[in-house]
């Protein structure tokens, strides 16, 4: 097919719709939007591990090692010396609240405090106030259906070879988790067969208590091979998947990787 420019093809469709794409809190495929293959990757702004992904071109990438990517976001209006409208700084600094845990996590930096007595006045917001409010918003699963509150925040990693679906559910107690014991079992058996994984885990945390129990569905032998019991299991200072749990995690399938 021809036109004024020359030959149309396939190539050139694509192009006139592929999209302008910034990742922002991830910077792995496997937990991007579908059709992001598909998509120009112009910006990654992030604060986990460095994933497989690839782009066709030079992009920005800042990756910091903070508690949250809202903090990442209020230190580029800081540096800018632009000011954030009030709902944009609301959502910020719940962001950062909500992702370590009022300042609690063990992810947090001295950056992310900075960066809520930045946002707090703008948002016009009490931040010990707020934060309480979102974590006793995050512990309430009353009415919430067990497919729901698992899948709510998962995150899906390639580790060694194995495809690892890992969850984190905030509970008040962890009685909650214990009397659910058998249906948490099914409910994950099933998230491992319809996504195909090798292992799926969820880690039920617990602030008061500044620790996680963690269930899990995998190949018996491996569950052995690497917690040396069967799950559930306590961990106990462990509140952070991606800083706590995660490498420990993928220090442990890379032993068992090795001939």
């Amino acid at each position: 097919m021809c036109h004024d420019s020359g030959i149309l093809t396939r190539t050139t469709l694509l192009d006139d719709v592929r999209r302008s794409v910034i990742l922002l809190d991830h910077n792995e495929a496997s937990q991007a939007v579908d059709g992001i293959e598909e998509a120009d990757i112009v910006e990654i702004i992030d604060h986990h591990r460095l994933g497989a992904i690839t782009t066709l071109k030079p992009i920005r990438f800042l990756n910091d090692p903070v508690g949250a990517t809202s903090t990442i976001i209020a230190m580029k209006f800081m540096e800018s010396g632009l000011t954030p409208s009030r709902p944009v700084a609301g959502v910020l600094l719940s962001g950062i609240l909500s992702d370590t845990l009022s300042l609690r996590m063990s992810t947090t930096t001295h950056r992310d405090i900075k960066a809520v007595n930045y946002l707090a006045p703008i948002a016009g917001e009490d931040p010990d106030k707020l934060g309480i409010a979102l974590l006793e918003q995050a512990m309430d699963l009353s009415g919430t259906p067990l497919e729901i509150t698992l899948a709510r925040d998962t995150k899906e990693y390639i580790l060694s070879e194995k495809k690892v679906v890992i969850s984190q559910v905030m509970v008040p107690s962890f009685a909650w988790n214990h009397e659910r014991d058998d249906a948490i079992r099914a409910e994950l058996a099933r998230m491992r067969a319809t996504s195909g994984s090798d292992m799926v885990l969820v880690l039920f945390t617990n602030v008061l208590e500044k620790s996680s129990d963690l269930h899990g569905i995998a190949d018996p032998d491996l569950i052995l091979d690497i917690f040396g019991e069967d799950l559930p299991v306590r961990l106990e200072g462990v509140m952070s998947r991606k800083l706590d749990f995660l490498p420990w995690l993928g220090t442990r399938l890379r032993g068992q990787a090795r001939p």
